[in-house]
């Protein structure tokens, strides 16, 4: 029996590692023709230094990136076919940190605009931008992993890595559309990669442009860590394996954001880590609940599952022995 379940066991974990595999697969020509539309930003910075970032081009003369990449610049400049050409006027939303440039004679096709909303999780997405001092784009190919509410849209996590200087750079969908900006990642070996969703890139849009220099102010990830979403402020106890902090943020995050699938998870994460096995098993119920293509939930409790069986053997033959 023992031996039985145990390899019914590591079949559908191996099925569901399987599943976790999926990444973004487009056409070549989906990505290379993409690349045409995403650019490298080049900004002069008030102390005299040179920032680089990366933007993508949303409309005639238009382009959105990053407001932490333009903070402080004196200049600011997207590069086409190794040619600068200046931004002249800025539309700002610093709290979601994402700027719109008007550039102009800016010869460059636009993106088609999807939905981050809807997204699913392991939806294959992949990412096009310009790391470090890179000439050429670089592109990275992986799936949602997370998807947090937040003023009326979805902050997206996905395995898609990048690197410093990616920053304001494009995520994509199999079919090319544009669902997610580039934008901060979490420390580490182990880091989480976040994006800000295309709803509010559409907002900012319909707002007037404004000429450049404006004071900035902070996004909403670099406030105080108490002011942060829970979705940050879960990361570090989630990695360092902090179990008794990851308890009580995500304790706090469940009873303010009950609807929220991620809420659940951290919770279970938690209670499972410090062998609180039952509770852990219906909180990662409730996850499968809200949604299904939660693949991590579905390992977890397919190893306790695996720790209840063998507690059960094992009591059956200590009983029999009696």
């Amino acid at each position: 029996m023992t031996k039985h379940f145990l390899v019914s066991f590591y079949t559908i974990l191996s099925m569901l590692c399987v599943a976790n595999s999926a990444v973004a697969n487009p056409a070549n020509k989906t990505v290379s023709d993409l690349s045409a539309s995403v650019l490298r930003v080049k900004v002069q910075l008030a102390n005299g230094s040179l920032g680089l970032g990366s933007a993508v081009v949303i409309a005639k003369n238009e382009v959105i990136t990053n407001c932490h990449v333009v903070n402080d610049s004196t200049n600011i400049a997207v590069i086409v076919n190794g040619e600068p050409h200046k931004a002249t006027s800025i539309k700002a939303d610093w709290h979601h940190d994402l700027c719109m440039l008007t550039v102009e004679n800016l010869e460059v096709p636009s993106v088609k605009m999807g939905a981050s909303k809807a997204l699913q999780y392991e939806t294959p997405i992949f990412t096009i931008g310009y790391p470090d001092e890179t000439k050429a784009p670089v592109s990275t190919f992986g799936a949602v992993k997370g998807l947090f509410p937040m003023d009326d849209s979805v902050i997206i996590r996905a395995s898609s890595s990048f690197r410093l200087g990616a920053s304001g750079g494009g995520a994509f969908d199999d079919a090319g559309n544009l669902v997610g900006i580039i934008t901060l990642k979490s420390k580490g070996n182990a880091a989480q990669y976040f994006f800000m969703p295309v709803e509010w890139v559409q907002a900012l849009m319909s707002k007037p442009a404004q000429t450049l220099g404006l004071k900035s102010e902070k996004p909403f990830w670099a406030k105080h860590a108490s002011q942060r979403p829970y979705f940050m402020q879960v990361v570090q106890p989630y990695v360092s394996q902090e179990w008794s902090t990851l308890l009580k943020v995500a304790t706090q995050w469940v009873k303010n954001e009950p609807n929220t699938v991620e809420s659940w998870f951290y919770l279970a994460t938690a209670e499972y880590a410090t062998k609180d096995y039952s509770n852990a098993e219906e909180h990662f119920k409730k996850v499968l609940a809200l949604n299904n293509k939660h693949s991590q939930a579905s390992e977890y409790l397919a190893i306790i599952a695996q720790k209840t069986a063998i507690v059960d053997v094992a009591l059956s033959q200590l009983a029999q022995l009696n």
